[in-house]
This record gives C-alpha cells, sequence and structure tokens, in this order.
C-alpha cells in the first residue's frame, strides 16, 4: 500500500487561529510561532519518502522497543538519545510520560487487538520531547512522535498549555495516526479525514481507560484532559461524549464540534473541517460503548478497529463507517446481535441510519451526554482562518 506522509497535529488549527486572533502579544505571537514551525516541518516532510524510518521494524518480533530522544529545544529529529527499552526512570518528567504513554499505547494494540505495534510488524516506537522553544503541539509524522513543552517556561499568566506529553489519550491518539496510515489510508480531508481523527480519538480515549481499567461507564471521555491551563475555561480539547462542550474560552473560544449530522460543518479551514467534524463519529462509539457497557475496548473498540484494517478505504465517508461498523459487529458477535444492534442505534443517535434497508429510528432515550450542540497545512489553514487569504482546496482533491 502506498502510505500518505503528512504531519498530524493534536491541537487543532482553528485553536491556534483563535489565539492569534484574541489572546495577548505575548500568546498570540507563541501562535504563530508555533504556526510556522508545524508548517515548515511539514514543507521539508513533503520531499521525504514517507516509507523511509529512523524506526526500522523488528523482523516481525513481538517485543516492545521505546527510545526517548530529546531535542533540547531544537527542531533536529530525533535528536539526544535519553532513554531506552528498559532503561532507568528518568529525572525529566517528559521523558518518563512519552516513556510510558507510548508503552501503554503498545501493550492496549498487543493484548487487545494482537497487533505488533503500530505498523504490525513490530516497529519501534521512537518519541521526540521538548521539540523547539515553548511549541505548542505534538505530533505524529509518519515516523515518529514528536512533543513541545507547551507554556510551561512563559509567565504563570500566559500560559495556556501544559506539556503535550502530560496526556496519554494525546499520545494513544498520535500513534493511532501511525496505525491508520499503514491500514485504512484514510485521505487528510473531509469526512474521510474527520474518520482519521475520530479513529485517533476513540483509539486514543481506549489507551486511557485501557491504563486506568475504566469501564465504558465510568470514563470521561475527553480528549486531552490535563493540557488545558488553570487560565483556560475548558477540561480539554474535545468531549466524545457531548462534542462541543470541552471549552468555551476568551482565547480559545468555543468547541465547534458538533455532534450531530444535522450540525455538520462544511468549510474549507482544517483540511474540511476534520477536526471539527469528527465530533459525529466519536459520539456515535460513545452512544455504543456506553450502551454496550463493561470495557469499550471489548466489544464496540473490537468492532471500531475490525472496521479500520478490514473495511475502510481511502475516501470512505461517515455512511460507509456506519454500514462497515455495522457490518463488522455482525462478523464479529453474530447478525442480529446485541452488539449490532447497538452499533444500528449508535449511529442512528448521530443521525445516520445504517443502510440494512430497515428504516432506523432514533433512539428516545439517549444516554447521558448525548445533547445537540450546534455547528457553528496549518500555516495555510491558519492564514484563511485570519482572513489573510481566500479560501483554496486541499490538494489533491
Amino acid at each position: 500500500m502506498h502510505t500518505r506522509h503528512s504531519i498530524y497535529c493534536i491541537l487543532p488549527p482553528h485553536v491556534l487561529t483563535k489565539i492569534a486572533q484574541n489572546g495577548t502579544s505575548v500568546q498570540q505571537e507563541k501562535a504563530m510561532q508555533t504556526i510556522v514551525a508545524t508548517e515548515q516541518l511539514r514543507g521539508r516532510r513533503r520531499g521525504i519518502d514517507s516509507m523511509a524510518s529512523f524506526s526500522m521494524p523488528l523482523g516481525g518480533t513481538n517485543n516492545k522497543q521505546r527510545t526517548i530522544y530529546d531535542a533540547k529545544t531544537g527542531s533536529g529529529l530525533p535528536g539526544l538519545l535519553v532513554r531506552a527499552e528498559g532503561g532507568p526512570l528518568s529525572a525529566d518528567a517528559a521523558v518518563n510520560e512519552a516513556y510510558d504513554g507510548s508503552g501503554v499505547t503498545y501493550d492496549l494494540y498487543s493484548n487487545i487487538f494482537h497487533r505488533n505495534s503500530i505498523d504490525g510488524n513490530g516497529l519501534k516506537l521512537d518519541s521526540t520531547v521538548h521539540y523547539q522553544k515553548s511549541y505548542d503541539n505534538a505530533f505524529w509524522d509518519g515516523r515518529q512522535m514528536v512533543y513541545g513543552d507547551g507554556d510551561e517556561d512563559m509567565p504563570v499568566e500566559h500560559r495556556l498549555f501544559n506539556r503535550f506529553t502530560i496526556a496519554i489519550d494525546v499520545i494513544g491518539h498520535e500513534l493511532t495516526h501511525g496505525v491508520t496510515q499503514n491500514e485504512a489510508n484514510l485521505a487528510y480531508w473531509d469526512q474521510s479525514g474527520a474518520l482519521n481523527e475520530s479513529m485517533s480519538d476513540v483509539f486514543g480515549s481506549l489507551v486511557k481507560q485501557y491504563q486506568r481499567k475504566e469501564s465504558a461507564k465510568d470514563a470521561d471521555w475527553l480528549i486531552g484532559a490535563g493540557l488545558l491551563s488553570s487560565n483556560v475555561k475548558g477540561v480539554a480539547l474535545r468531549s466524545m461524549k457531548a462534542p462541543g462542550t470541552a471549552y468555551d474560552d476568551p482565547v480559545l473560544g468555543k468547541d465547534p464540534q458538533p455532534g450531530y449530522m444535522k450540525d455538520f460543518i462544511n468549510t474549507t479551514q482544517d483540511n474540511g473541517g476534520v477536526h471539527m467534524n469528527s465530533g459525529i463519529p466519536n459520539h456515535a462509539f460513545y452512544v455504543i460503548a456506553y450502551n454496550l457497557g463493561g470495557f469499550a475496548w471489548d466489544k464496540a473498540g473490537q468492532i471500531w478497529y475490525k472496521t479500520l484494517t478490514d473495511k475502510l478505504t481511502e475516501r470512505s465517508t461517515f455512511q460507509d463507517a456506519a454500514n462497515l461498523t455495522y457490518q463488522a459487529a455482525g462478523e464479529l458477535f453474530g447478525s442480529g446481535s446485541m452488539e449490532q444492534i447497538a452499533v444500528k442505534y449508535g449511529w442512528a443517535e448521530v443521525g445516520l441510519t445504517v443502510d440494512t434497508g430497515i428504516p432506523v429510528p432514533v433512539p428516545t432515550t439517549p444516554p447521558p451526554g448525548s445533547v445537540s450542540i450546534p455547528g457553528g497545512g496549518c500555516l495555510e489553514q491558519i492564514i484563511r482562518g485570519l482572513g489573510l487569504a481566500g479560501p483554496t482546496k486541499p490538494s489533491g482533491k
């Protein structure tokens, strides 16, 4: 399979746009620095073969191999090796968080989904911490994980983000982009791009739940809880339980995610709204997992994993995802099973009818959090968001 090479950032461009518009002069300058730095990296990566890697497969072995590097606030990747697999605990919290988070992600995929690392063939898990100075993002670049330090070196009153290794679901989210890259290879724009983002949120949330051994009904279903500083009026970057409610802040703006198809956002920003409209399949997964109960990875997670690895293709839509998860549920748990019915009603809750030839009514009593939230390259996207250039279609359409 040809694997698309891209930079997948955890912090959506619309958030950086808002900071560049609404923040203090210090915050605005920092947001623009992050935007430019990310786009420069994206430009450099376009000229590199996506199949080349710092992290070579380990010949199909099932041994966890993590390596953590320190960029020492520079841009060189991977940086200085500071902790290898089995190495002692570091005095640096970011190093340990990157090490532990990639380990739990590996364990979830290995123990629950029987997957041999991110590529399915024993890929080493390389991570770089302390990328650039005060870099407000974390990303998977097609080869490895990279984490900025957020605003930890700024005066307290200007801080918006903590270090980007602090939230384990962020780590699981970004590493899952590597899984998607090696499987369905969902094109990163419009609905296929929103599915790409949603898959990362789903499995990122499962990584956190797996670490905590939480049931679907006990989980918070937040993505990036702990990442926002105490200056921000919000709890996380996104909520799968109630899309659109994660934050409402004078600087960051209001969480724009819709949770229902009727509120789908048609936009040229953010590659067609990939970080926004992902709230719709996110909420469908939450509803399904909540209704099935138990650990979310046992049933809903298995359905989503089979769909990602066996069924979705490059340009799959939300309707495709609904139909294919329904098929996967039937194959895994039986036609007409409780699991398959839960999938059907989960998608109905967000406004999509599974194509089975039988009309599906929206449930009259949705699970907690099922409330209607009206909808409302980084540098290129941010410039358009600031009104400095006319909107254009993403390349490759």
